[in-house]
């Protein structure tokens, strides 16, 4: 039972939040009197006192100058057991909190109440957001109450529940608790009927109110656990002239072993980081040097795996050629450190790479799950296709990577900016990485441009500019990034704006035609 929020401030208040103790019961008394005139009062000292034994932390009040002048109360309970169609004294063992239960799963809301002196002072979002941390602290599921709508009173000849609920939800009608409740984040399963059967204003009607948690995990681990704090290395690489394999395997474990000396959970390699080897070939058939590269590929993959494993960090081996039954496709590898491997075909090819080399596109995008979270790699000229993103960020996506190859500036900005807008309009990390320098007669690849990033969601969980970290232009070197999955979690759920949960579903989607993610 959830009442009224709040109206007048007054410079002298000394305001304490704390958990409430049995000695406060005259002070709760008092509030329950002039809160619940019109229902039942203020609980008994019998019922108060098994509140306060059965479940001290979930019974928190604020104090002015040591005086309580607002409290909640809640249980835990396991919520199946109770289900949708409770009522108010069947959930709250008729108020002693003899149905809670320390092994469930749902914080139960009892009770929220402000001395009607004390409102005007926001003294109920602060209860609601101590509930919050208490719920996220204990790792349960959700907040779930039965809330009164006392509003209802003046419209239940012209409207049914369900239309006076819809009514406020829109904005057009204020209630004086359901209001305060979808203003701190909270929505309504249901309307439940007979929940307090003397509650007249409300007809007896009560919102089910739900707030999930989302940091909860259905089963704690000691290992393997989900991650929240991820370390990221970006290698931006030098294009240098490259004799043999051992000496491009040389370059590639010196950046892993630079990377992973800063204990970083995956590094990321540039598209075509390899090319330098097509020097070795006929530069006048620029189609079959990159065909004649590709006979390197698996053996590249195979060490990238190798190193991965040695050094325990995982990697997305930037892209190379891959030539199978006649055709040439651009592919990354995400060689982890457990030792197995995914691969990811470069989706949409550039048409200088279909009349130079005959590059084909691949057909499937993938989610892969690794120990540090859901990512997707993009190669390249894929990233401005926001489609690919977006089927993306409805299978969980939470970091994207991004190896890019290119020549000039107009290009690159072209990669960058779509890989920024990827990453505000999905709510994920984007991590995109090219190559620097040039490489003389080596055709098609002679010359590079290359700003690497890490860019984030734009909102107040991160940097003003939404940028993580950027690397100098044209310049060797390498970053190491932290990022935080949580803030994802916060911003899908209660950010200034949620482009994904406020897409026009009813209006558009974005559906894969062949196979799945």
């Amino acid at each position: 039972m959830t009442t009224d929020a709040d109206n007048e401030s007054n410079p002298q208040h000394h305001l304490t939040l704390r958990p409430t103790r049995v000695e406060d019961y005259e002070d709760i008394r008092e509030i329950m009197e002039r809160v619940y005139h019109d229902l039942d009062g203020a609980w008994s000292e019998a019922q108060f006192r098994s509140q306060v034994m059965r479940f001290p932390e979930g019974q928190i009040c604020i104090e002015d100058n040591g005086k309580v002048v607002a409290a909640a109360i809640s249980l835990i309970v396991e919520y199946k057991r109770f289900g949708d169609q409770h009522n108010y004294w069947q959930i709250t063992g008729n108020g002693f909190l003899t149905t809670h239960d320390p092994d469930g799963d749902t914080l139960y809301g009892v009770d929220i109440f402000v001395h009607p002196d004390y409102r005007g002072l926001r003294l109920g979002r602060r209860l609601y957001d101590a509930r919050k941390e208490l719920c996220e602290k204990l790792n349960l599921r959700a907040i779930v109450a039965g809330g009164r709508i006392p509003g209802y009173e003046q419209y239940r000849d012209e409207l049914t529940p369900q239309q006076y609920v819809r009514r406020v939800k829109n904005h057009e009608i204020i209630d004086p608790i359901l209001t305060f409740q979808l203003a701190n984040d909270f929505h309504v399963r249901k309307i439940i009927t007979n929940y307090l059967p003397d509650d007249e204003k409300s007809g007896a009607y009560a919102t089910l109110i739900e707030w999930l948690n989302i940091y909860y995990e259905e089963k704690e681990k000691l290992i393997g656990g989900s991650r929240s704090d991820v370390r990221i290395g970006v290698v931006q690489w030098q294009m240098r002239p490259t004799v043999d394999l051992d000496s491009l395997f040389q370059q590639v474990e010196y950046f892993v072993d630079a990377v992973s000396g800063y204990r970083s959970d995956c590094v990321l390699f540039p598209e075509f980081f390899n090319g330098p080897l097509m020097g070795a070939f006929n530069q006048d058939y620029p189609a079959e040097a990159v065909r004649r590269l590709a006979e390197y590929t698996e053996a590249v993959r195979e060490e990238m795996v190798r190193l991965a494993l040695a050094y325990n960090i995982n990697i997305v081996a930037g892209s190379m050629p891959e030539y199978t039954d006649d055709v040439l496709r651009n592919v990354s590898y995400l060689c982890r450190r457990d030792g197995t491997w995914d691969r990811q075909y470069k989706i949409h090819v550039t048409p200088d790479e279909v009349s130079y080399w005959g590059l084909q596109g691949g057909d499937e995008v993938h989610v892969f799950d690794t120990d540090f979270g859901k990512i997707g790699i993009l190669i390249c000229y894929d990233v401005e296709f926001p489609e690919l993103p977006r089927v993306m960020a409805d299978h969980g996506l939470q970091i994207l990577f991004v190896p890019y190859w290119t020549d000039t500036k107009n290009a690159y900005l072209r990669v960058r900016r779509c890989a920024q807008a990827r990453a505000i309009e999905n709510e994920c990390y984007v991590v995109m990485s090219g190559s620097v320098g040039n490489l003389p007669k080596v055709e098609n690849m002679d010359m590079q441009y290359s700003q690497a990033a890490v860019f984030t969601p734009s909102d107040f969980a991160f940097p003003h500019d939404a940028v993580a970290a950027e690397a100098t232009p044209n310049t060797e070197m390498t970053l190491i990034v932290d990022l935080d999955l949580d803030n994802l979690k916060e911003l899908r759920n209660h950010g200034s704006v949620r482009n994904l949960r406020d897409r026009r579903r009813d209006l558009y989607s974005v559906k894969w035609k062949s196979k799945p993610v």
